[in-house]
């Protein structure tokens, strides 16, 4: 289950030695993100004109094996935890065999412009139902 994003490896992204840096996987994760959000009809762009953003709290990767130019990839995005205030959510990163080559989780939460919690549930209730959808219906057993 989860959501699946996927594309190329871009030449810019690898390094000297010629992998993939590891910064990059890190913005692989948001690309997925948003992504998401965009197919769950939640535009990042108006939720911020709406006053709502979503800063990361914690980010975390583990490298298993590199990916190199031209190789494609998949994301599977999977819901760790959701409570309407914080998101945290896991990302399975594959090759187009199926080898898994990096895992990796993010943790946000939802706040005004200010950066003070906001609860989705009381303030957006529409973005809040939306998530609440997704979270439930993509949840794994192990979590």
């Amino acid at each position: 289950m989860g959501y699946f994003y996927g594309r190329k490896v871009n030449y810019y992204e690898t390094d000297q030695m010629g992998i993939v840096h590891h910064s990059n996987y890190i913005r692989w994760m948001e690309e997925a993100r948003l992504s998401l959000m965009e197919d769950l009809s939640l535009s990042y762009a108006e939720m911020e004109r709406q006053g709502l953003l979503i800063p990361v709290l914690s980010v975390s990767c583990k490298y298993r094996l590199p990916f190199r130019y031209g190789e494609s990839f998949q994301i599977q995005l999977s819901p760790l935890h959701f409570n309407g205030i914080k998101l945290s959510l896991g990302y399975r990163i594959y090759d187009t065999e199926g080898k898994l080559h990096t895992t990796g989780e993010s943790s946000h939460c939802f706040a005004d412009s200010s950066m003070c919690p906001r609860s989705l549930k009381k303030s957006y209730s529409h973005i809040y139902e939306i998530l609440q959808e997704w979270v439930l219906a993509n949840q794994e057993d192990n979590v």
